[in-house]
């Protein structure tokens, strides 16, 4: 089975680039699209929801920076498109859920940890993503970093 859209759910941090590698090799023999996404979770998440003060100024500088850091992403992979990657706010696995439905991706790719026993197999998020995921779902094994 080949993939036509592929949607990449990244962290902007090095260990995106194993998991955006293996998309882009997955994409290539068919010249399926390929797309980012990062969320950016809202603060007062973060904070369990009671926070006694604004944090939207905070907040877009973190949206700010999760923008520079998906740029220097596009420069270093030329062939994913900048139209077709997606910087949101919200909640990952809703955001990653409902993107992947109404871009109709085929295909989530996100990276995991691989940690050992089965109930940490896959990490909060990339657990997140594949229950209830619109599509199949492949978690890139992330080697840690000694």
């Amino acid at each position: 089975m080949s993939y036509e859209h592929l949607l990449v759910a990244v962290d902007l941090t090095e260990e995106c680039d194993p998991v955006i590698k293996r998309a882009m090799k997955l994409a290539e023999p068919t010249g399926a699209k390929v797309s980012l996404v990062h969320i950016v979770e809202p603060m007062a998440m973060a904070f369990g929801g009671d926070v006694p003060m604004d944090l939207s100024q905070l907040q877009q500088q973190q949206f700010d920076q999760a923008k520079e850091r998906m740029d220097r992403l596009y420069a270093k992979y030329p062939g994913i498109n900048r139209g077709d990657s997606h910087l949101k706010y919200g909640q990952p696995r809703q955001e990653i859920h409902q993107l992947a439905t109404d871009e109709a991706c085929d295909l989530i790719v996100v990276g995991s940890h691989g940690r050992h026993g089965l109930a940490l197999l896959l990490g909060s998020t990339a657990n997140d993503v594949l229950h209830g995921a619109p599509c199949d779902v492949l978690a890139v094994r992330l080697l840690k970093k000694d």
